[in-house]
């Protein structure tokens, strides 16, 4: 039998063997299964700063190893969640434990019964706080008779403290790569966080350019108070950027009612696959905006222009002092920007530059060439070819 000390020890090192935060909590309860404690189930539960994500779950039991599951802000709303240990140990921040053997144990919370039919004897929830004043909790479950002998619990309670350390710096980075991924993507996100942040850095790729522009914005604008404005510019923008993601595309920026979307290509080689992506999104993107309802009988159906363009781009950090924008710009992003300027002016939705169609000559019908700021010669422009009757 190990001494739970190498355990301590292990965990004021910051658990360096556990590669995933999976991996710690195994690591760590099958450790403390050597020491003598006679774990069944472990639970920890790490609240997170994410726009659809309330918390995750890591559940380790003796006989499945470690799962993870996520939470939904949803979840705050539920009985199930408002009568658990949980919030009782959020908002005490001390520790409880319900002894399931005795008698005289309370059933005070709903998850007590089922773990009793389980066979459970012993249960305590314990808060783990991090510096910056937020509480999180671990519960441990025994199911040996007489429960946590009192040198178990006792090495239970001296686990809490280094336990919250490594809890904490592990939802750090994973907080940090959530508001990333979120606010500037995952692909960039991944160039932020590996060190890439220094102001002109940039790198030349190539890759299908995205942009797009809600029709009549402007006037809506003046029209709609400014929450409905907003719920519909976000029910426009949550037609397109999952299928953006979903296609492996990256959103750059968000300009008002327009965004930016890269498609990387790692070579010429596959630029027809990816531009194939991105052509698919685009068809996917007007079936989704075509069947929007409405919420009522009068209002105007969204209308949008998209211009796909393909080239090379330079990516990086552009900006000023301490304050950058990871972007790409280039001839091949301006280019993008006026055809969608003159897909407005022909009526058309969807439109796409000579170098993009030419990878689809079935797909795409020429609308002229047409004249753009900033360049010399008339750019050819693209429309979708109308279906077959």
């Amino acid at each position: 039998m190990s001494d739970i000390r190498q355990t301590l020890d292990w965990l004021a090192g910051g658990a360096l063997s556990g590669v995933q935060s999976q991996d710690v909590l195994a690591e760590l309860c099958e450790r403390m299964v050597a020491c003598g404690i006679p774990l069944w189930r472990v639970a920890v539960f790490v609240t997170t700063l994410h726009p659809d994500i309330m918390g995750r779950r890591f559940l380790w039991q003796a006989d499945t190893g470690v799962t993870t599951s996520e939470a939904l802000f949803d979840i705050l709303e539920t009985d199930d969640y408002r009568k658990s240990p949980f919030t009782t140990v959020y908002a005490t921040r001390k520790p409880l434990r319900r002894r399931l053997d005795d008698a005289d144990c309370p059933a005070d919370f709903a998850i007590l019964d089922d773990l009793r039919a389980e066979g459970v004897t012993d249960y305590a929830a314990f808060p783990l706080l991090f510096t910056d004043g937020t509480v999180h909790v671990v519960t441990w479950a025994t199911k040996a008779a007489g429960g946590f002998a009192a040198k178990q619990f006792s090495d239970l309670e001296m686990v809490i403290a280094p336990l919250a350390r490594v809890a904490e710096i592990r939802a750090l980075r994973r907080t940090a790569g959530n508001l990333i991924d979120t606010y500037v993507g995952h692909q960039t996100g991944e160039r932020i966080l590996s060190g890439k942040i220094r102001r002109g850095y940039i790198e030349a790729i190539r890759a299908a350019i995205w942009l797009s522009d809600m029709r009549g914005f402007t006037a809506l604008s003046e029209q709609l108070p400014p929450q409905a404005l907003i719920d519909r510019l976000n029910l426009y923008f949550g037609c397109q950027v999952p299928a953006i993601l979903a296609h492996g595309g990256e959103v750059l920026k968000f300009m008002g009612d327009g965004l930016l979307a890269i498609f990387p290509t790692a070579g010429d080689g596959e630029t027809d696959a990816v531009c194939g992506r991105a052509l698919s999104c685009a068809r996917e993107f007007r079936k989704r905006i075509d069947e929007l309802p409405r919420a009522h009988e009068n209002e105007a159906a969204i209308r949008f222009g998209l211009a796909l363009h393909v080239g090379e781009v330079m990516y990086g950090n552009i900006g000023g002092g301490n304050r950058l924008d990871f972007t790409c710009i280039g001839p091949a992003v301006n280019l993008a920007a006026r055809l969608e300027k003159v897909a407005a002016k022909l009526g058309e939705a969807i439109v796409a530059s000579a170098e993009f169609a030419a990878h689809f000559p079935d797909d795409f019908r020429p609308l002229g060439a047409h004249g753009v700021a900033g360049f010399a010669a008339p750019q050819t422009v693209f429309g979708l070819a109308k279906p077959m009757a």
